[in-house]
């Protein structure tokens, strides 16, 4: 007899409007100019996205220098790009859409505004993910300083900062740690200032904060996502902080624990901001085939945004 098993399956969760943009944009240039398209680093982090792309005729490559034909279209990531790449693009005639996030370019705007007006500034992230790679790219080498942990800021040296100070964040940070980090710069440096509006995007948040709301009730928790997608790593810390321990990120070709998942009451799923649904679905599609299940869904929030295309393809 198959155990019962309830599924707590978060809301909101899966594409964000970022994530959203960036697939319409390949699609939308590919319809357009035939293929193949190149995209500079993988669009979105997700294996699957990427893959469904390469059929269509995207080719992916990690620098401009990579293109085989320069007469056709290239994209930039939804992770933004330091400044180099548009003007290494252009140097070598070459005709790009960029698909960075309006977040993201938010962050890109706060810094070059800092920059212009004499501040020294401190970024809140993670060290070679391709959005601070970007962020720090779009100032001389060295205006940014980036910090990634409690200790990071405790070893900043005062002294060292004879400007004043501005601090900005990635986008899909975890939004409980980085409220520490950002409490220990203001106790560090009183005057420091912050973004009107939070750095870390709405889509992060919602997701954490459903996470959040089901995790403690969960004798399992899954998240979908790639392993090199920062906002879904960050919900499975999220969940294990949150009281489920036994919290897994579930990425492509990563194999369910259908034996655990049996001696479980309840368990909680998730998707991190570049995760098909599809994806969730067929989850739970396999956990009906072991268990017998009934589904609740769990909203946090109703999300609405929706960001235009570039005019180039208006």
């Amino acid at each position: 007899m198959k155990n019962e098993l309830k599924i707590l399956l978060a809301s909101p969760r899966g594409f964000c409007a970022g994530v959203d943009r960036a697939i319409e944009i390949v699609n939308k240039t590919l319809d357009k100019h035939g293929s193949p398209v190149y995209v500079r680093h993988e669009i979105v982090h997700n294996k699957q996205v990427v893959e469904e792309l390469k059929k269509r005729g995207a080719i992916f490559v990690e620098e401009l220098s990579e293109i085989k034909d320069v007469t056709r279209p290239v994209i930039f990531s939804a992770h933004g790009v330091p400044k180099k790449v548009p003007e290494e693009a252009k140097l070598k005639n070459l005709s790009y859409i960029d698909a960075t996030c309006p977040l993201v370019s938010k962050v890109h705007r706060e810094s070059e505004q800092h920059y212009k007006n004499g501040y020294d500034i401190i970024l809140i992230g993670h060290n070679n993910h391709p959005e601070v790679i970007g962020t720090m790219g779009q100032l001389p080498e060295g205006r940014i300083k980036l910090v990634e942990t409690i200790q990071d800021v405790k070893s900043l040296d005062v002294k060292n900062f004879t400007k004043p100070l501005a601090y900005i964040t990635q986008t899909t940070l975890s939004v409980d740690d980085t409220a520490e980090i950002i409490n220990l710069l203001k106790v560090k440096f009183p005057n420091i200032k912050g973004p009107v509006k939070e750095d870390i995007c709405y889509a992060t948040t919602n997701r954490q904060m459903a996470v959040k709301k089901i995790a403690p009730n969960c004798d399992m928790f899954f998240i979908i996502g790639s392993r090199n997608s920062s906002n879904s790593v960050r919900l499975v810390e999220v969940a294990k902080k949150a009281g489920c321990r036994n919290s897994t990120l579930i990425h492509f070709g990563k194999e369910l624990p259908m034996e655990e998942i049996k001696n479980c009451k309840q368990i909680g799923i998730s998707s991190g901001a570049s995760a098909p649904e599809q994806l969730v679905q067929n989850l739970i599609e396999e956990i009906k085939q072991n268990c017998k299940t009934s589904i609740e869904e769990v909203f946090v929030a109703e999300e609405k945004v929706v960001f235009k295309l570039p005019k180039e393809l208006n």
